[in-house]
């Protein structure tokens, strides 16, 4: 357990620096008001913080968020991962960025350690919804995600995690995905230092993956009636992180422990 706590250690240093670099990059495109931190602790055990930009000059809202939580997991919830017993670590940063423009796609990312009994595993990924798709802004999302993965040996795999995160961010309900795709992946064991390079290469190439499709997309006109059909779509977004996503469901069995959504 020793070798956890100081593997948890480094992934939540990395993390808390990733979030403020990415804060910190996003601030200077939206050129608005900035984020607004909301430092918050688990009765259980942890905390984090929350950051946030409302009504900026590119982002209607935008959420960066940290987090970094142990404690014991309910009965029921517990046998449903991996792992012995009920107590665990969940350490992670998770975004979401939603332009005001219908022109710009929407983007959510995550990248996660987590402990529980004698088992630990990353978990994260990244994936595009555009609400009027161009072809080469998916192309340079995909590409971005497919060369960070085949710089890593496996159980790095860009086809599959490529396909894992179509499947996953999929309305089942209404047969429709959610949006481009990326890359998904979880549960993903192995050597600590081998797949904590994979993560932190992921991490830093967030915002080549996104910038420069924002930077591109941020200025195009747009009407009134797309304005109203992005918001139409987002009704669909709110729909998956309520009924299928993973870190709301987590956040809400350990009493905080995935971060916010929007």
């Amino acid at each position: 357990m020793a070798d956890f706590d100081q593997q948890r250690t480094q992934a939540s240093q990395y993390f808390r620096n990733l979030q403020d670099r990415i804060c910190a990059e996003l601030a200077v495109v939206d050129g608005g008001p900035g984020f607004k931190e909301d430092s918050w602790q688990r009765p259980g055990g942890g905390g984090g913080r929350s950051r946030v930009l409302v009504d900026g000059g590119v982002f209607e809202k935008a959420g960066v968020n940290f987090s970094e939580v142990f404690g014991q997991m309910a009965p029921d919830f517990a046998r449903q991962l991996p792992g012995e017993g009920a107590d665990f670590t969940a350490t992670g940063v998770s975004l979401v960025l939603h332009p005001r423009n219908p022109m710009a796609p929407t983007v959510h990312a995550n990248f996660r350690f987590l402990t529980k009994g004698d088992q630990a595993w990353f978990g994260g990924g990244a994936d595009l919804t555009p609400y009027y798709p161009y072809r080469e802004d998916v192309i340079h999302f995909h590409k971005t995600w497919k060369a960070v993965c085949s710089r890593h040996p496996a159980p790095v795999d860009y086809a599959k995690f490529k396909n894992w995160c179509d499947e996953y961010f999929f309305l089942a309900h209404r047969q429709e995905p959610r949006g481009v795709g990326g890359i998904f992946f979880d549960y993903l064991e192995g050597e600590f230092d081998s797949l904590f390079v994979f993560i932190r290469a992921c991490g830093d190439a967030f915002l080549d993956a996104y910038l420069p499709i924002i930077k591109r997309r941020m200025n195009e006109p747009y009407t009134e009636a797309q304005r109203h059909f992005q918001e139409y779509r987002r009704g669909r977004y709110v729909e998956f992180n309520l009924i299928y996503d993973r870190g709301t469901i987590f956040g809400l069995k350990t009493g905080g422990g995935g971060s916010s959504r929007f």
